[in-house]
This record gives C-alpha cells, structure tokens and sequence, in this order.
C-alpha cells in the first residue's frame, strides 16, 4: 500500500482488455488497493495488470447468480469498505480521484453511494453534450447490492450485471468529477456490446423488470426513466434527446453518429421485444424481496 494513498478498493473487471488495461490502471496509480477481476483472459491482460501492481483474481462464472459485480463484492478480501468499480476502458483523472478521497467522511454520515458521470470518447472525439451516463460506481460494500434479475435465460446473456444501478441503504450522491471512457477496441465491439445488452433489456421490458423502483437513482432520474419507458417511438426520442435537448448536435458529426448510435440501441430493444412477444416468450417470474445483505 503506498503511503498517503486513497483508501479505496478499486475493482476493475477484465476480459481480454490488453488494449485497454495499462492505461486504466496507471491512472488508479494513487488508489491503496486494485484489484483485477479476471475471466481467464487469453491475451496479456493479466500479466500487464500484475506489472502494473494489481492483485489478479480469477474469475469463472457458473452460470448462476451472483455474478461477477456482486461476486465480488461477496468474496474479494477488501482492505476498505469504500469500493470503486471501473471498467477497463474506463480513465480516473486527477480531479475526480481528489474528489473521492475528500468526499469519503460523507459515508461515515450515512451516505451509501455517489455517482460518476462520464465523458464518453466515440469515434476518436471526446463528447461534450449529449446523453450523459451516470453509475453509482463509488459505493459502501457493506450496504450495497446488486440485484438478480431474472436474466439467466436471456438469448446471449454473459457473466457481468447489465445496464442498471445497485440497490443501497442509505443516501447517495453525486461527484462533480468525471471519469473518461474511452475503449480503445473496435466499433464493432460497441455494437456487439450493445446488441447483447438489448437482448437483455428487451427480455426484462416484458417481464416487467426495467428501471426497478430498488435500484438507486439521482433524484428526478427515476421519474424521467419512467416516463421515457412510456413514450412511443423510443429510438426517436432518444435521439432527439441526446441531439437536440442535450446539445450534441455541438459535438458535430461524432455527437450526430452517437446520438443516432444510441436512437438504434432503442429501435433494436423495441423489435426484440415484439419477437419475444410474438413468440410468447413472457416469463411469469417476478423478482425476489431485495434484501440487500453485508
């Protein structure tokens, strides 16, 4: 542990990241403890992130919940109760690493969990309006979980949470800092990742699943995913929205390409889920009662 270092326990989750995982990791550098939760990467992701100073834990999923976000939070041997997931093509950046070791007496208070927003890298150009992705990525290991959704049997489906929130006891928060997302794998990964998770989220659309009130939210969020999951038309709106109301339209082609990127995500959901209704594909299952457990 170095000295002065922020007392956090960073998780950063990896498979086949050797593109991506030196520079996540270099920029984790002033965190006391990172760990790389690996699922038997086949290229140089485990050897750079053990140069780099991380403790490798592998990882095998046995198809079962938990998976691997809650898995951890369930079996890694933390030396903090003040966890922070990042992906591994995902950047820290000074003022938000300053942030979050200032911020973390507001945990001793009751606070549960903050938010980091992201600025998001597509098509080489760093986006500075649009949509804006947010994650309760910082969060009290003790009071925190993340909820099984039901989603084992969904076509495609794979070992890490999808698009959603955990579920906390206590009150949450959100940083001013950003973290940097910048994957530096093909567009084809993006769409393939995507395509995956609208599988998933057309699967929980029909099961009745989507935007769970026991997730955690920013205030007002909760409202607005509600009353966007009514609208018709949802590739529409959610390109207007990133485009025009959000001001991408000021990050020129990449802010039109990306809006138009996340209006296809919607449009794919919304066919998929016809599919499966057409098919008679609605499952009966409710979720369970939440409990979050330390």
């Amino acid at each position: 542990m170095r000295r002065n270092s922020i007392p956090v326990s960073v998780i950063v989750m990896t498979k086949n990241e050797a593109r991506n995982i030196s520079k996540c990791l270099a920029a984790l550098a002033d965190f006391a403890e990172v760990f790389v939760v690996d699922s038997r990467s086949t290229d140089a992701t485990c050897t750079l992130a053990a140069a780099h100073g991380a403790r490798v834990v592998p990882f095998d999923w046995n198809g079962r919940y938990p998976k691997k976000k809650q898995w951890c939070l369930e079996n890694l041997p933390f030396s903090h109760d003040a966890v922070l997931y990042v992906d591994a093509d995902e950047e820290m950046t000074p003022a938000l690493a300053a942030e979050i070791r200032a911020c973390l007496p507001r945990f001793d208070a009751g606070y549960a969990g903050a938010f980091i927003a992201f600025d998001y890298v597509f098509c080489g150009k760093t986006l500075r309006h649009g949509h804006r992705v947010y994650k309760l990525a910082l969060l009290d290991r003790t009071r925190a979980r993340f909820l099984d959704y039901d989603d084992l049997a969904v076509a495609h489906m794979w070992e890490v949470e999808g698009h959603y929130q955990p579920q906390v006891q206590g009150r949450t928060f959100a940083l001013a800092g950003r973290m940097v997302h910048d994957d530096h794998d093909s567009l084809f990964h993006y769409f393939d990742k995507h395509n995956r998770y609208s599988d998933w989220e057309a699967s929980l659309r029909l099961k009745g699943l989507a935007h769970d009130p026991r997730e955690a939210n920013l205030a007002g969020r909760a409202a607005l995913k509600r009353a966007f999951a009514a609208l018709p038309c949802k590739g529409l709106a959610a390109f207007l929205h990133s485009y025009v109301l959000r001001l991408g339209m000021l990050d020129g082609k990449a802010g039109f390409d990306y809006a138009l990127a996340r209006a296809m995500y919607y449009w794919q959901i919304g066919l998929k889920a016809a599919e499966l209704r057409r098919d008679g594909e609605v499952p009966q299952r409710q979720p369970g009662d939440g409990r979050v457990r330390p």
